[in-house]
């Protein structure tokens, strides 16, 4: 993908690592899927605030079937490009998750210690299943035991941006997943 203008733009690109169009590609692949799969069950589809909202939303319009979005909120980077280790959950859930098949939509895996803490959180309401859909995984940084249901993207340990992860709450509204680079 050529990004010229969007180069000049954003100085920290350092490069393109999935394109737009193979975003696009599995976002819909992956609609398909769960719309088979939770075929006329109570599906409810969390979105880790804030890197996954736009993730979310895309899939959301890719599943054909009748379904609810929640919204939860953990952090544990600070403004850095390394998690703390500490994470925190900001904003819960307004469902009673008991009454639903959970599938929490998240942005990328990368420690694993945010997501974990989130899933014995919504482990502990008794939902009715609970399944994680990760736009992007990187399993090298992983310091905790943890695997996702659905993965659409693996990648090595790079410090990613675009497609609602950011650098510093910049560069969510990219709509590729690209390299940060600070010296760029």
């Amino acid at each position: 993908m050529q990004i010229t203008n969007m180069e000049k733009f954003h100085k920290h690109i350092k490069r393109v690592i999935i394109s737009e169009d193979e975003i696009k590609t599995a976002v819909a692949r992956t609609g398909e899927i769960l719309s088979m799969e939770y075929k006329d069950k109570p599906l409810l589809l969390v979105s880790i605030l804030k890197g996954a909202y736009i993730f979310l939303a895309d899939l959301s319009r890719a599943v054909t079937i009748p379904h609810e979005i929640g919204f939860m909120a953990a952090k544990s980077y600070f403004e850095g490009t390394e998690s703390s280790g500490n994470v925190e959950i900001t904003m819960d859930l307004a469902q009673d998750v008991s009454k639903y098949h959970v599938v929490i939509v998240e942005d990328i895996i990368d420690t694993g210690r945010t997501l974990k803490k989130v899933m014995e959180y919504i482990e502990s309401k008794g939902p009715l299943s609970l399944k994680v859909l990760t736009l992007l995984d990187k399993p090298d940084r992983r310091l905790v035991k943890l695997q996702s249901d659905y993965s659409l993207f693996t990648i090595p340990d790079y410090f990613v941006i675009g497609y609602g992860l950011d650098y510093g709450e910049y560069y969510r509204n990219l709509p590729c997943i690209a390299e940060f680079g600070e010296e760029v």
